[in-house]
C-alpha cells in the first residue's frame, strides 16, 4: 500500500511543474485579457463578441475602450466607444457588440485605441491600459 502512495507522491510531483507552467503560459498573470472571441453576422450588424477575463486582482467599476474598426483593406471604417462595463475581479465576463450596416467578412481588424474610461473604487484608473492583455480566436485580428 505504501508503494502506491509513494508512486502517487511522486508522479504528483512529477506533473505539478508541467501544470504550473501551462498556466501561466497560456494566461498572463495580472492581465486583463481581453479576447475577440466570435464575429459573426446577425441580421443587417457584424456582432463582435468579447470574453474579457479580469486577472488583475482588482474589480473595475467600469471599462470603456475606444475602438477602431478596418475593413479587409485596411480603411478605418467606424471608430467607437464599446462598454465593457464593470469587470469583476476572477470573473469571466461577455460582452456583446454590433457593428451595424456591415458583414463581418468586411472587417479585417479591430484596434483597442485606449481605455477612454477606466474606474476602479469609484476613481479613475490606468490599469485598463497598464495590464491589457488582448488576443483574437477568429481571423478577425484584435490589436492594441
Amino acid at each position: 500500500m505504501s508503494f502506491h502512495r509513494t508512486a502517487f507522491a511522486a508522479l504528483f510531483a512529477a506533473v505539478l511543474p508541467a501544470v504550473s507552467w501551462a498556466q501561466s503560459e497560456s494566461a498572463p498573470s495580472e492581465a486583463l485579457s481581453v479576447e475577440l472571441n466570435t464575429a459573426q453576422n446577425v441580421g443587417n450588424a457584424c456582432r463582435l463578441t468579447f470574453l474579457v477575463q479580469n486577472r488583475t486582482g482588482v474589480s473595475i467599476d467600469k471599462a470603456v475602450f475606444e475602438t477602431v474598426i478596418f475593413d479587409s483593406e485596411g480603411g478605418v471604417v467606424s471608430l467607437s466607444l464599446f462598454d465593457f462595463r464593470d469587470l469583476p475581479a476572477d470573473r469571466p465576463r461577455v460582452r456583446q457588440f454590433d457593428l451595424p450596416g456591415r458583414d463581418c467578412a468586411q472587417v479585417g481588424r479591430a484596434l483597442i485605441n485606449g481605455a477612454n474610461t477606466c474606474v476602479v473604487d469609484g476613481a479613475d484608473s490606468t490599469i485598463c491600459r497598464d495590464k491589457l492583455s488582448l488576443s483574437s480566436r477568429v481571423k478577425v485580428e484584435l490589436l492594441g
